[in-house]
């Protein structure tokens, strides 16, 4: 790679992470030689580009104004290597992807292992978030694509892949573990424990559209932390079917009497300029979510 080039990355990745050390980390450099290659750059350039701080890095007023060019070079220069990947076919790739715990439980497992059997040179790296951080990480470039609930942000396309039925989950002992369907009414009855994080998410909307008022007593992120105090009778809650594929817990899954749903999608920022492992990897979502009408590795 052209050492110039290296030079812009180093100060692209930098900001975008706030850190010389995640940088590095994400470079594949030392801490030492990612730090020099920026003060080379202020050498070149006679301008100071970062504040050193406590809490990290920041860009100054010159760096401000710099920044976008430098990132304009390292994304031309992405579009290049995957003009000359396509000429070459996909010998190797990386593929940073956001997602949330469910997915990356239950199917990423099997996507990666079905995808590397077509391209086994194509490395990884998964972000954890929840919807509104994973959206975000694809906008700010920080990751190349993503699962997120649909619909999301405007500037981002999206492949639907599948929809996600949102069910009940009680204590073994609770007064309606033997009902066929759990009534809406009674939501609002029990202690609740919310999948939540940030932004309002699909639980919520279910108590709004039925004007219903939870308990909400636990608000977290974390579906086996629900899970365990469902089981512990701590309350009651609601949960993508997905999250509830294999569950070490005891306790009682229960369709609503009204059916709500939650819609994934695979979203990106452009599918067009993305490196070629990705696309590749977007063509076998949409392959997998569509098989009658494939286009994968064509």
């Amino acid at each position: 790679m052209d050492m110039n080039i290296q030079k812009y990355l180093a100060l692209v990745k930098t900001v975008e992470y706030g850190s010389f050390t995640k940088a590095a980390e994400a470079l594949n450099y030392s801490q030492s030689g990612i730090s020099r290659m920026i003060n080379d750059l202020e050498t070149e350039w006679k301008v100071s580009l970062l504040e050193r701080g406590r809490s990290g890095v920041s860009l100054t007023s010159e760096g401000l104004l710099l920044l976008p060019f430098a990132q304009n070079v390292c994304h031309e220069y992405q579009k290049l290597q995957t003009q000359i990947d396509e000429l070459h076919g996909l010998q190797s790739g990386f593929i940073r992807i956001g997602t949330f715990s469910s997915v990356a439980t239950h199917w990423l497992p099997n996507i990666i292992k079905a995808f590397q059997k077509v391209f086994p040179n194509v490395d990884y790296e998964l972000l954890l978030g929840d919807y509104t951080e994973i959206e975000g990480w694809i906008l700010e470039g920080r990751v190349d694509c993503g699962f997120l609930r649909l619909p999301t942000h405007p500037k981002l396309e999206t492949i639907f892949l599948e929809q996600d039925k949102l069910l009940v989950i009680l204590p073994e002992d609770h007064s309606l573990a033997g009902c066929d369907r759990f009534p809406v009414g009674a939501l609002g009855e029990d202690p609740f424990m919310l999948l939540e994080k940030g932004a309002k998410a699909e639980i919520s909307e279910i108590f709004e559209r039925y004007n219903i008022t939870p308990k909400v007593q636990f608000t977290t992120w974390d579906d086996y932390a629900i899970m365990s105090m469902v089981e512990s009778g701590l309350g009651i809650s609601i949960l993508p079917e997905l999250i509830l594929k294999r569950i070490p817990y005891r306790i009682v899954v229960k369709e609503l009497e009204v059916p709500a749903y939650r819609k994934i999608g695979f979203a990106m920022k452009d599918k067009d300029s993305a490196p070629l492992a990705v696309k590749r990897f977007i063509d076998y979502l949409q392959y997998r979510s569509n098989p009658v009408n494939p286009c994968f590795n064509c």
